[in-house]
């Protein structure tokens, strides 16, 4: 049996990733994985256990021990336990975006994150999915949007959630994440090399969906 397509998918907050690799993975019966949610299980983890994002040490310790494991819908568990509902807090988000930053923590996720897609049929998404976990990867994307349509995302989310915030909040928040990211000295946040560059601004999910399963699709035509 052929291989499965590695596709990536990265881009900033709040551009549409997981809700579009979660629909592009169902749409090709690949797997689903989301880099984002593994920096978050470990900030989990380390907040759980009283780690400081500045405590090296600890962190190391804590990314050499932990036995994380990812299905093929992105569900992950930490130790046997499922901590996939608990990753969508505000103070986890920020920890995930410290430790992130942190050699130690990133290299133990990147191996887990080639283990689990060494097989190919994956969906990939984050931050450097196509520039450092997988530059080999079949397709790639970089999918972007407006700092303002995705703060207005981002707001309606946290409305939905019942989180009091202004827009003015959010925007300034997807400002500092944009800068954050593009500006880090390990793994910056960029397009990757070679990768389809979509702006979704202004587009519908299915739309942006018709455009990425076009791509695919000419890949396997061709391989």
């Amino acid at each position: 049996m052929e291989k499965g397509l590695i596709i990536t998918i990265d881009g900033p907050a709040g551009a549409g990733k997981s809700t579009l690799a979660k629909a592009l993975a169902k749409e090709l019966g690949y797997k689903y994985l989301d880099t984002g949610a593994m920096y978050r299980a470990v900030a989990l983890l380390a907040l759980r256990e009283g780690i400081s994002p500045e405590d090296d040490q600890g962190l190391k310790e804590l990314v050499d021990t932990v036995l994380l494991e990812v299905d093929d819908e992105g569900r992950i568990k930490a130790n046997g336990q499922d901590l996939t509902e608990d990753l969508r807090d505000e103070k986890i988000g920020m920890m995930a975006s410290l430790i992130s930053q942190k050699k130690d923590v990133r290299e133990a996720l990147w191996a887990l994150q080639r283990q689990i897609g060494a097989k190919g049929g994956i969906v990939a998404e984050g931050r450097d999915t196509g520039t450092v976990v997988f530059p080999q990867a079949d397709v790639k994307f970089y999918l972007d949007a407006s700092p303002e349509e995705r703060a207005r995302r981002r707001f309606l989310d946290l409305l939905q959630r019942g989180k009091a915030v202004s827009f003015e909040e959010v925007l300034e928040d997807v400002k500092r994440r944009d800068h954050q990211d593009t500006n880090r000295s390990l793994a910056p946040l960029k397009v990757p090399e070679g990768a389809f560059y979509v702006d979704s601004t202004g587009l519908s999910i299915s739309e942006v969906l018709g455009l990425m399963l076009e791509k695919v699709r000419e890949k396997l035509r061709c391989r």
